[in-house]
């Protein structure tokens, strides 16, 4: 540009903790810096000063600059399979509205030299950690009745430690080089084993974390050189990051020591296992392998659940919104429509909505009667729609008789019907079947009150101002280690589906996702950058099966796993509050979003009560007639309406010769704060 008069020169420089290999960059609004898009992000060089990154480019005069800070590693091309420098984001600034650069600011020579602190804008600290562009993340599980069996005798009163190292395969005879690796020594810590024909290649950049799901160790924390004790009752999760999940395999070492020895004594080196990639084959799965012993005997057995997340193949989410812990202080006490105007299919049918649940029409009858939000459930076709509807399984009929036999009706997975069949063919729900296929509803001639709605006619239908709380259906296994539905899809092909339809069709509306699987909920973070999840969960009743996954058994076991998950917050069984309401005030003060969900809402009195508890949301039936809003109206509609009205009102005093104003979107946060140390409350300025 030289001494083009239409930019400028601009120094970043930004204070900023950073790791080995790790990097700053800084993405913002404008070409030189990436438009928002990762790739092209301007790469800061630390100095002398320590701790300090700073870089240099020309910007444009004359507009606002919006940017962020991120701390990124950078995967240089190898000329094989990576052909081009990858960018990899280990955190990122997630203020809802960024730093920027004003034009006053950009022309003043006081704050061209400022030192800024990475995350920290006005006071408030909002750093997140980075989602998937193009590694993929491999969880390996150890928890249940003895994932970790050791047959030998004098190894049965030990404490044994656990240890996950990612090994890459890139050429040769694997297994040959693999049972090298046992030769090493092992008074090193293997953080990183490359297993190449060529020692000076790397081509598999992996990291390795590990959170234990309790109060103490729930975060994410790289391992000591010697593992983790695994005890009795804990669930560790490993979290491995690789650019070439298919040539990685991992090696788990395990140590020993004394019961009651001094965390300082070094343990001994007893075994060692693999698990190799070819037996990792689904998205989600069990692998069972063999201790061996240091002179290459059979001493115990692991067991191991693993999960595999890739990236989205056909999205590519940038920077330049993140709502994905964003809560304001004012959404507090929210009405959520449960399938819309209610549950139409209860096996009593006191309180069952007038409305057929999940469709076009309930949802649009929530809508007008104040719902903040209107929950649904989702999940695919079999020609890969994503559809809404609750049950995994509907009753089907080939044509219209007076009376029914068994012979007459099929019982069929929604998963095996495309969406052509669920719309033409007589569709009952399970509930009508128990009842010789009594239909409750004779008006799916009309097109709104059809069942099977797809969900990116949902998103275009529906006022935008209505938020979604869209919950994934996905089978899970029962504590007797049945599940609910057996053979469903690759798990990342269906959550990709329905991302990339909300990500596409989703506009500026509000959207939160849940899902009882706490995986789901992994991967929906891990895959985007943009909307928050909440954990589902049942806690202790008797009203339904027990899951198997511990994380699912209690509130607290839920909240561990959602700071570990980096997700918005949980959403809890009533009957658990309501029999110890001090748990809203621990997931409050954990600094999570809290839900409720259950039969017990369904009363006036008891939705008052969780609201005065504190909760975030409270999801109910029939919201026309248990709503007690004066307005219906939903809080998104009115905080959009104040806000158009502020807007309207700065143009009129930025026309002013004598008012000036900041661009607008940079107007000081509300002196109250958030409710929650997720995010600000409104639009936060960020000087330059």
């Amino acid at each position: 540009m030289g001494d083009d008069s239409s930019s400028g020169e601009w120094q970043f420089c930004v204070r900023a903790v950073t790791a080995p290999g790790e990097t700053l960059a800084v993405v913002g609004d404008c070409p030189q810096l990436g438009q928002w898009k990762l790739q092209g992000a301007l790469d800061l060089h630390c100095g002398s000063e320590g701790n300090v990154w700073r870089g240099s480019t020309r910007l444009p005069r004359g507009q606002t600059i919006n940017y962020r800070y991120m701390v990124c590693v950078l995967v240089p091309p190898d000329g094989e399979r990576i052909m081009e420098e990858i960018r990899v984001v280990k955190k990122w600034e997630t203020h809802p509205q960024p730093r920027y650069i004003s034009q006053k600011i950009f022309e003043s020579s006081e704050k061209r030299d400022e030192l800024e602190e990475f995350g920290l804008v006005d006071g408030l600290q909002q750093v997140e950690r980075g989602w998937l562009t193009s590694e993929t993340v491999i969880q390996l599980k150890l928890f249940g009745e003895e994932p970790i069996k050791m047959w030998k005798r004098r190894l049965l009163n030990k404490q044994v430690l656990v240890k996950v190292t990612p090994v890459t395969i890139s050429s040769g005879n694997a297994p040959d080089r693999l049972a090298k690796t046992s030769e090493l020594s092992l008074d090193e810590s293997m953080d990183t084993l490359e297993l190449s024909g060529n020692s000076t290649e790397k081509n598999v950049w992996p990291i390795t974390e590990l959170s234990v799901i309790n109060e103490d160790d729930c975060i994410f924390q790289t391992q000591s050189q010697f593992g983790k004790v695994y005890n009795p009752g804990d669930f560790f999760l490993y979290q491995i990051q690789v650019l070439f999940p298919e040539n990685t395999a991992y090696l788990i070492d395990f140590y020993a020591r004394n019961q009651g020895s001094n965390e300082e004594d070094v343990p001994t080196h007893v075994g060692f296992c693999y698990i190799l990639p070819s037996t990792l084959k689904n998205s989600e799965g069990q692998v069972i392998v063999p201790i061996t012993g240091l002179r290459h005997q059979p001493i115990g057995q692991l067991t191991v659940e693993y999960l595999k997340v890739a990236p989205l193949p056909h999205a590519v989410c940038d920077m330049k919104e993140v709502f994905s812990r964003y809560w304001s202080h004012t959404w507090c006490g929210l009405d959520v429509g449960h399938r819309g105007a209610g549950n139409s299919f209860k096996t009593q049918k006191i309180g069952m909505a007038e409305i057929r649940e999940n469709t076009i029409a309930s949802l649009t009858q929530a809508a007008r009667h104040g719902a903040d939000f209107v929950e649904f459930d989702v999940q695919l076709s079999r020609d890969l729609v994503p559809v809404i509807y609750h049950d995994f399984h509907v009753i089907i009929s080939m044509k219209q008789k007076a009376t029914y036999g068994e012979s007459d009706f099929l019982t069929l997975p929604v998963k095996d019907l495309t969406l052509q069949q669920l719309h033409l063919l007589k569709v009952y729900h399970l509930e009508e079947g128990k009842n010789q296929l009594n239909p409750r509803f004779f008006d799916e001639d009309l097109e709104d009150h059809q069942p099977f709605p797809t969900l990116q006619s949902a998103l275009e239908k529906l006022n935008e101002h209505v938020g979604f709380n869209i919950e994934i259906k996905w089978t899970m296994q029962l504590k007797d280690g049945t599940y609910e539905l057996y053979h469903p899809f690759d798990l990342n092909l269906y959550l990709d589906v329905v991302l990339e339809t909300v990500l596409k069709h989703g506009g500026h509306r509000k959207i939160i996702f849940s899902c009882f699987h706490p995986d789901i909920c992994t991967m929906i973070r891990l895959k985007q950058n943009k909307y928050p999840v909440m954990f589902l969960t049942q806690g202790a009743t008797n009203k339904y099966p027990p899951y198997n996954d511990p994380r699912c058994h209690d509130i607290h076991g839920a909240m561990y796993f959602t700071k570990a998950a980096g997700i918005l917050g949980v959403n809890a069984h009533t009957e658990d509050l309501l029999r110890d309401p001090s748990l809203v005030q621990a997931v409050r003060d954990a600094g999570l979003v809290l839900f409720c969900w259950g039969d017990d809402n369904n009363d006036t009195k008891t939705i008052k009560h969780l609201k005065s508890l504190g909760l975030h949301g409270v999801i109910y039936d029939k919201i026309d007639q248990l709503g007690c809003k004066e307005v219906k109206e939903s809080i998104f509609l009115v905080e959009a309406r104040e806000s158009e009205r502020q807007q309207i009102a700065a143009l009129g005093i930025q026309n002013s010769p004598q008012s000036p104003v900041e661009p607008q979107g940079c107007s000081k946060e509300s002196e109250e704060g958030p409710l929650l140390n997720l995010a600000p409350t409104a639009a936060a300025s960020s000087s330059g």
